[in-house]
């Protein structure tokens, strides 16, 4: 009603006031301004009444129809209200809402049942679906039809997921998955029967005999092709082929290369109502042909590859018909074995045995290029690097030649080593050992293989031959490292080191028991070490200007000389100190040169002399001969020097000596000095220095002052002692007194002399 609110938005009472401020809330309105309001009032009432009443008087119809239709509102509301009552009666009599409940689960349980049966009877089927194809495998197998069987069990191995199995799975895929394996296995074993009765090698005729038409028991008129379709639809190829390929290897391949010269294969090709049931390959050996396949002058290989391709051509059409798969197969199972069989047999033969014939190599390499490009046209081999080894060992026929050389200059040096027996000839024994230092008497360095001259020192020496003949393959291998090329120039140099370092390797473990004792081997030793280590010393300034430059860099021998030099060293050492143990073991037995004039004591004491002056014999014997001059006479001063100084020693320390008993004892000195004599002129004259020999060997000087102190007046020896003539002999005071002492008996002139001893220390 837009014009009753129109009425009622006019009513407005500032208008009604308009003569009075309604904004000043502290002004109250008057008696007469309230009566006028109210007089307003009461006419806008009566004039929004009147509207009011022609508006509804307007509007009657209208009125009375949202009248009409509120009174059945109204009613349909009662009703729905009892409807309601009634059903709220109903449910609180009877619990409605758990029947329903009661009644979804029911339904939601059978739907699960419904699902879980369809869903087995479903795995059911399958399974049965699945034995049914197993079973018309089976049967097929039987049959021959070795096509579809084949179709059929790759395609139940795709439905089984074999090789995927996983956890929680039905037990009966796990029993339809062994019977797959034990129909699979079956499968696979028919098959090889047929390809083993398809090819064969008869060894009485020398015959290859591939058949078309084939039949394994009860099952027969089976084509070659079709039991080959089978064995690829299965993945079995290489199991099937295995087998063939190994006889064809062994018995048609392997005499094609071992026996290329009189190798010669004819093939033959039989038919029955004018099909192909049979090929053949015959082995013929020829003798129009005497070619040795081992010499390089006669033969690049022409035979050998002519035959094999032959023999591969025959397989690629008659056995594998063609087919690219097949052929493939065929070759990755016997071309490994192939390739090795004709580098061991050919290739590695024909490496030329000097540096000057590797162009002569050339020919070959180019024949074995064409012949596995002839293997690749027939898909028999690949391009890649491991199916082209041929060309690639071939191309390395350099390396292959260091290789082959280095290995015979070691087993030559090792031949050396292991042969030698650390032994001169009597000959060379006896002239080195007369040898002079102003050579009058000379050895020649050329006349012997066991006198060699040192580097460095210029002195003659003598080695085993062994030790010379090392060093001779040495600089012939570093001469050739000179005038080859760098890959060759590196195996030589490795071959040159390694041949030295076999001496240190070889040589001490040789003569580990010759080691352990006295003798000329160990000596021999020594001087070999000491010939190796500056011949090695020697090696870079000879050779390192004339080396490739890429050898240059690290072609050094100064790390392998030092062990040679402590080497030498430590087995003189241990030859000296054997000598000295054994000399003491001897002069232990003397019990301290005690009670000397007892004749059975004498004897021994004198037996023990002999016996030191045989051993040193035995050594001047064994070591001048060998040791260079210097290094004898010096090894022999330390020998003496020990001998002397342990004999005066003992005597000094006697406590008590009869006078019979210095005689003794003196004449025992005596007749030891007497018996070395010829050993001392022999040290004096062994080289050029012209030292006394008193000061190489201090206690020999002691020794024989000794000898004369045994015999001399107690004033006498008081008197050498205060001259100082007893000290330049390395005589101790203590030493002095107590040989007074164990001489003279105690009386005022010992006292005497031995104050005047003592005041001269002072």
């Amino acid at each position: 009603m837009p014009e009753i609110d129109a009425l009622f938005e006019s009513i407005n009472v500032r208008d009604l006031l308009a003569g009075h401020d309604l904004n000043d809330p502290t002004t109250p309105l008057s008696a007469p301004d309230l009566r006028l309001l109210i007089n307003r009032l009461e006419s806008h009432s009566l004039r929004i009444k009147s509207k009011v009443q022609s508006y509804l008087v307007a509007h009657h119809s209208d009125f009375s129809e949202l009248f009409s239709l509120c009174q059945d509102a109204v009613s349909r509301t009662r009703l729905i209200s009892d409807d309601v009552s009634d059903v709220l009666q109903l449910v609180s009599d009877r619990p409605i809402d758990v029947e329903i409940r009661s009644v979804m689960d029911e339904i939601t349980e059978k739907t699960k049942e419904v699902k879980l049966k369809r869903e087995s009877l479903d795995l059911v089927s399958a399974i049965v679906g699945i034995c049914e194809a197993l079973q018309e495998t089976k049967e097929a197998l039987k049959n021959g039809r070795f096509r579809f069987a084949a179709e059929g069990i790759s395609e139940l191995k795709i439905v089984l997921r074999i090789g995927e199995e996983e956890d929680g799975e039905p037990v009966a895929y796990a029993l339809l998955r062994k019977e797959w394996s034990n129909c699979f296995d079956e499968i696979q074993e028919v098959l090889a029967k047929f390809m083993e009765n398809a090819v064969r090698f008869e060894l009485e005729s020398s015959r290859l005999q591939i058949k078309y038409q084939l039949s394994v028991g009860e099952t027969a008129g089976i084509a070659l092709s079709t039991v080959l379709e089978a064995m690829e639809v299965i993945g079995m190829l290489d199991y099937g082929l295995a087998k063939a390929a190994d006889s064809i290897f062994k018995h048609v391949i392997t005499p094609a290369v071992t026996h290329a010269s009189t190798f010669t294969a004819v093939e033959d090709l039989s038919k029955t109502s004018g099909e192909i049931t049979e090929a053949t390959l015959r082995l013929k050996k020829s003798s129009d042909h005497k070619v040795n396949i081992f010499l390089i002058e006669d033969v690049d290989g022409d035979a050998i590859y002519s035959g094999i391709l032959k023999v591969v051509k025959f397989v690629c059409s008659s056995l594998c018909f063609g087919n690219s798969t097949w052929i493939h197969s065929f070759g990755r199972l016997t071309w490994p074995r192939i390739s090795e069989l004709i580098i061991s047999k050919f290739l590695s033969k024909v490496v030329p045995e000097d540096a000057s014939k590797l162009a002569d190599f050339q020919k070959i390499i180019e024949r074995t290029s064409q012949f596995e490009a002839a293997l690749q046209e027939l898909n028999f081999v690949t391009p890649s690097d491991a199916d082209s080894r041929l060309s690639k060992y071939a191309e390395d026929v350099e390396v292959h030649f260091a290789s082959r050389k280095k290995i015979e200059i070691l087993a030559k040096a090792r031949n050396l080593l292991l042969q030698c027996n650390f032994t001169i000839p009597q000959e060379i024994a006896m002239r080195s050992a007369n040898l002079k230092s102003d050579g009058v008497e000379s050895l020649d360095v050329n006349s012997s293989k066991h006198i060699v001259c040192l580097l460095f020192s210029s002195e003659r020496c003598v080695v085993s031959e062994a030790a010379s003949q090392l060093m001779n393959l040495v600089h012939k291998t570093l001469e050739d490292v000179c005038v080859s090329s760098a890959r060759v120039a590196s195996e030589f140099y490795n071959a040159a080191r390694d041949s030295i370092l076999l001496y240190e390797a070889v040589v001490p473990v040789k003569l580990e028991k010759q080691l352990d004792g006295i003798n000329q081997a160990a000596v021999l030793l020594h001087n070999d070490c000491l010939y190796l280590f500056e011949e090695i010393l020697g090696l870079a300034f000879e050779y390192r200007a004339s080396f490739p430059s890429s050898i240059k860099e690290y072609a050094v021998f100064a790390d392998v000389a030092p062990r040679f030099k402590l080497m030498a060293e430590e087995v003189l050492q241990k030859q000296v100190h054997l000598v000295i143990s054994n000399l003491r073991e001897a002069i232990d037995s003397a019990d301290g040169f005690q009670n000397t004039h007892q004749m059975k004591q004498f004897e021994s004491a004198q037996f023990c002399i002999e016996q030191v002056v045989f051993s040193l014999e035995k050594v001047h014997m064994i070591w001048k001969p060998v040791l260079r001059p210097k290094t004898y006479k010096q090894s022999m001063c330390v020998v003496l020097e020990s001998v002397f100084r342990r004999i005066a020693r003992d005597i000094l320390l006697l406590d008590d000596m009869a006078a019979d008993e210095t005689f003794q004892l003196q004449r025992l000195i005596y007749l030891m000095l007497e018996n070395l004599s010829s050993l001392l002129d022999s040290l004096r004259s062994a080289d050029d220095t012209c030292r006394p020999l008193d000061d190489l060997i201090p206690s020999l000087r002691k020794t024989r002052k000794l000898a004369e102190l045994l015999d001399m007046p107690l004033k006498s020896i008081t008197s050498a002692w205060e001259s100082g003539e007893l000290s330049s002999c390395n005589f101790t005071r203590t030493e002095v007194q107590d040989f007074i002492k164990a001489i003279f008996t105690d009386s005022p002139l010992r006292k005497e002399c031995l104050w005047r001893i003592d005041d001269v220390s002072q």
